[in-house]
């Protein structure tokens, strides 16, 4: 099943390319790697904001980083068309993951399973299988509960 049909089948529609907040680029492309900036957590369209530890739980924040990892395949599709690919061409590398936590909290890895765990779905044992990080950190832009980055390698 090609990746755009496995997204229609979950009903994911994907984002337009986010238009970054700072001094940076969406994506960077060298070789066959694609590296896409951070992408931050967003409800609604506005930052996704909590602490884990104080104001959200692990569940709360594993649906944002899904919806985090929404964010990243349409940058990531943005970055295969401009590579003049598709996302059938796409292999998830690895995965960084930021949670917004407190000294105390340290289901870190809990709350990043829900970016990992639709990407390995949307790509497939093969494709979507990658390696990973996920850290707890003081605080985030905006205050949002999650933050994401990835790396593509482009066959």
């Amino acid at each position: 099943m090609s990746v755009q049909a496995k997204l229609t089948e979950l009903g994911i529609t994907l984002p337009p390319v986010s238009i970054p907040a700072a001094a940076y680029v969406p994506f960077s492309q060298t070789g066959n790697l694609v590296f896409l900036s951070g992408h931050v957590a967003k409800k609604d369209g506005k930052p996704w904001v909590g602490q884990l530890g104080l104001t959200m739980t692990t569940d709360e924040a594993k649906q944002a980083a899904r919806a985090v990892a929404v964010d990243l395949m349409g940058t990531l599709d943005a970055a295969c068309k401009a590579a003049g690919k598709t996302l059938d061409n796409a292999r998830i590398v690895k995965v960084m993951s930021l949670v917004n936590s407190t000294a105390t909290y340290t289901e870190h890895h809990l709350v990043t399973n829900g970016c990992s765990e639709l990407l390995g779905e949307v790509f497939g044992p093969k494709a979507g299988a990658h390696a990973r990080s996920a850290f707890g950190v003081a605080q985030l832009p905006f205050g949002v509960c999650v933050e994401i980055e990835l790396i593509a390698e482009l066959g």
